[in-house]
């Protein structure tokens, strides 16, 4: 939560701010994302609008996951914007808070609101950073990853190989066998011969 109050609500205020703050849990992808504890510096200016207040700015964020062709370990940085309005809670006459069932038209999930003279960066961080994530990560370009085989690592031994038999033709190369396999134990025709 970031407090707001300095700000002020006249329109046209700003105000610049650079934070670090711990990575709250689950911001990431099955193979990649962002160790929960670990430090998120956030660079925000705030902005005091007329229906809100606007957020924009970069966060940085620590990576770790696995490479998706060899399973090895990776890390890394990324930078992310970050750019959302929090729009002000409605208030009655007294200034207390009115909830409401939407806002002009637009489903309330597509806003983020303001709770009193703070705001809620979590959701809009989290966003920002599975977008970014890449799908597949890798601990470098060119990785040769895994035999799809063995599951051999072709880091240590580029020449690994299988003979891979195409499954269409597996048939064929049984009967070949049984074929030569008859053909060895079967009599020669100079035994036949010495027999008669």
């Amino acid at each position: 939560m970031l407090d707001t109050r300095e700000l002020g609500r006249r329109a046209g205020s700003m105000r610049e701010e650079s934070l670090v703050r711990s990575a709250p849990e689950g911001i990431g992808i099955m193979s990649i994302g962002v160790p929960p504890g670990s430090e998120v510096e956030l660079d925000l200016r705030l902005e005091s609008v007329i229906e809100g207040v606007l957020v924009s700015g970069t966060a940085r964020v620590q990576l770790t996951g696995e490479c998706s062709r060899c399973l090895d370990p990776v890390s890394d940085e990324l930078e992310v914007d970050i750019q959302e309005l929090y729009v002000y809670e409605e208030t009655d006459h007294r200034g207390r808070p009115v909830r409401t069932d939407s806002l002009e038209g637009e489903d309330e999930d597509e806003q983020r609101h303001l709770v009193g003279d703070y705001l809620d960066l979590e959701p809009v961080l989290r966003d920002a950073v599975v977008l970014d994530l890449p799908l597949a990560p890798v601990c470098r370009d060119d990785c040769p990853g895994l035999c799809p085989q063995c599951g051999f690592r072709l880091e240590d031994d580029p020449k690994h190989g299988h003979d891979v038999i195409d499954p269409r033709w597996a048939a064929l190369g049984a009967l070949a066998d049984e074929t030569s396999s008859a053909r060895t134990n079967a009599p020669s025709t100079d035994d036949q011969q010495e027999e008669d």
